[in-house]
């Protein structure tokens, strides 16, 4: 990087701090305070927020590798971003009426406290063991790749840019808590957005532009059926992608992440009421088209550069070209001094809103689920600093599990979905059916959580022993078990997954005693008085349905030119 480069970081890093230290002036004395940022936050900041904290090292490694590899296919988990739009028409009136700041305390008030204990445990070890660790990994990886340093002082460049990624950006969140990550957010979105663009039309400049990027990746088949890298919708034979498998897997685990994950709702539930709530989950929408543009389309134009030039990505021991690295080799190979400093900020904004936004939904589920349950009658000053605490075991842990997260290399995005899609199912029934069912009981609720988590985790295990097996995926037949568990499409999976846990729900619920009509009392439609559904239509208009219908009419048309 040229002087240039450093002054323009230089510059983002002073208006960081100068907006942390505006934060950390701010009065943070209960818990409110410091997990929702004192609930008074406005559609712009919880839109840019959630776009800037769903925007990690996945996507900048991950997403952009995934072009470089395989094309279009990972669009459709991109493009189902859509779905915040479920969470602010149909979800945000019943969380906000339920008055509660995780969504395991929501489940407690719909169905009961195990409930609670479950969906906490099942979030936190998730958050550790993928989110936390593959944002850190892969932040490492991506600045060894931009500043192209393979060892500082005798250590390894990669962990030197991990840990000070991590430090950093713990500090700021534990003592800002989320006002800082969503401030910082309002700096950080617009830099990441311009910074991706310019990497867009800089690659397709030096490839030849988007007709030479389409010819090049309409010529590369991915299957035996006549599907090429530029196929949004593939045979449904594919052994990876089949087209219906991917629209039911990426729906469930859309629907999971958008609606029912403390680490995206939490961003909502710090609106000031249910309009800037739901204003800021279409400002979010809105945002949520552009990453397949700005980070798989990069990927796409690397590999077509390297298909032209044949060196232009870094290559790995087995011969193959480095998908993973197709983003931070564009960075380093195609950008000017001062402009691959904008590029380096907004890889910095990417890296540091995502953590910090995990560093503090863990803290909170960690603070509200666990501690405060058990010390309900804790000074609220004093949660503020279990919090913090919460926020620095959290940092540690993500660390000391970097060195299994660095045998992950290139399958980097794959690996996240592929753990998202066994996760997503019993968390998405047991919500789907809590807010439609007014007779889904506690138990059934309980217990399609726990369905959920042990097919889950027998599927992953399986996964784990039948691929160090080296078995052939239906090389058995008569396996029943290996069929079921490790034979199966991953997204259909996902699918069938779903309707199971939906099925426990159900049954379970037919064999128990209802729910009390006052337990579930606006928490579930049919259930609202009166007065709660005057606030709810109050809080929208025909803007709101406007830019709605946009929308979902973008992503129609999106999968119309990419069929």
């Amino acid at each position: 990087m040229a002087l240039l480069d450093w002054l323009v970081v230089g510059l983002f890093c002073i208006a960081l701090i100068g907006i942390i230290v505006w934060v950390m002036r701010q009065k943070q004395n209960n818990a409110e305070d410091y997990f929702l940022g004192g609930k008074d936050a406005t559609w712009i900041a919880i839109g840019a927020s959630i776009f800037a904290s769903n925007i990690g090292s996945e996507h900048l490694i991950g997403l952009a590798g995934s072009g470089a590899s395989s094309g279009m296919a990972m669009a459709h988990w991109e493009i189902q971003g859509w779905m915040i739009l479920i969470l602010g028409w149909v979800f945000v009136p019943f969380y906000s009426r339920s008055m509660v700041i995780t969504m395991p305390e929501f489940l407690e008030r719909r169905y009961n406290s195990q409930s609670r204990t479950i969906l906490s445990l099942i979030s936190l070890i998730s958050y550790v063991l993928t989110k936390v660790a593959v944002t850190v990994y892969a932040g490492g990886l991506v600045f060894q790749q931009v500043f192209g340093i393979d060892t500082l002082w005798g250590i390894d460049f990669f962990w030197i840019a991990a840990i000070g990624l991590v430090l950093i950006t713990a500090l700021y969140t534990i003592f800002g808590g989320m006002k800082s990550v969503l401030y910082t957010s309002v700096l950080q979105t617009p830099i990441l957005l311009l910074g991706s663009l310019i990497i867009l039309v800089l690659g397709l400049r030096e490839l030849g532009g988007w007709d030479k990027m389409m010819e090049i990746c309409s010529a590369v088949e991915v299957n035996q059926y006549g599907d090429t890298m530029s196929n949004l919708i593939r045979d449904n034979r594919d052994p990876q992608y089949p087209w219906l498998g991917a629209l039911i897997g990426s729906a469930v685990i859309g629907f999971w992440y958008w609606c029912t994950d403390q680490f995206i709702v939490q961003r909502v539930l710090s609106g000031k009421n249910e309009k800037e709530s739901r204003r800021g989950t279409i400002f979010g929408a809105y945002l949520k088209l552009l990453p397949v543009f700005l980070f798989l389309i990069p990927g796409m134009i690397a590999f077509a550069l390297h298909q032209t030039q044949g060196d232009f990505l870094p290559m790995l021991a087995n011969g193959n070209p480095n998908s993973d690295a197709a983003f931070p080799t564009l960075v380093a190979k195609l950008l000017p001094a001062g402009v691959k400093g904008l590029i380096v900020c907004g890889i910095l904004a990417a890296l540091m809103s995502s953590l910090a936004s995990l560093f503090n939904s863990s803290a909170a589920l960690f603070t509200i689920d666990f501690y405060q349950r058990f010390r309900p009658k804790t000074d609220p000053k004093k949660l503020v600093r279990i919090g913090q605490a919460a926020t620095v075991v959290i940092v540690a842990l993500g660390i000391l599990w970097i060195p299994v997260m660095r045998s992950v290399g290139d399958v980097l995005y794959l690996y996240l979905q592929d753990v998202q899609s066994v996760l997503a199912p019993g968390i998405a029934a047991v919500f789907l059916m809590g807010i439609c069912w007014k007779r889904a009981t506690a138990q059934g609720g309980m217990w399609g959580l726990i369905a959920g988590l042990v097919i889950g985790i027998t599927r992953l295990c399986a996964k784990i022993y039948y691929s160090n097996a080296d078995v052939i995926p239906g090389g058995d037949t008569s396996n029943i078990f290996q069929y079921l568990f490790y034979d199966v499409n991953w997204l259909f999976f996902c699918g069938w997954m779903l309707v199971f846990c939906l099925l426990v729900v159900f049954v379970v619920s037919l064999f128990t005693k209802a729910p009390e009509p006052e337990k579930i009392k606006g928490l579930v439609f049919g259930t609202s008085t009166a007065e709660q559904r005057a606030v709810t239509r109050e809080s929208w208009n025909h803007w709101d349905i406007i830019h709605t219908v946009i929308i979902l009419g973008i992503t129609v048309a999106f999968y119309w030119y990419f069929w």
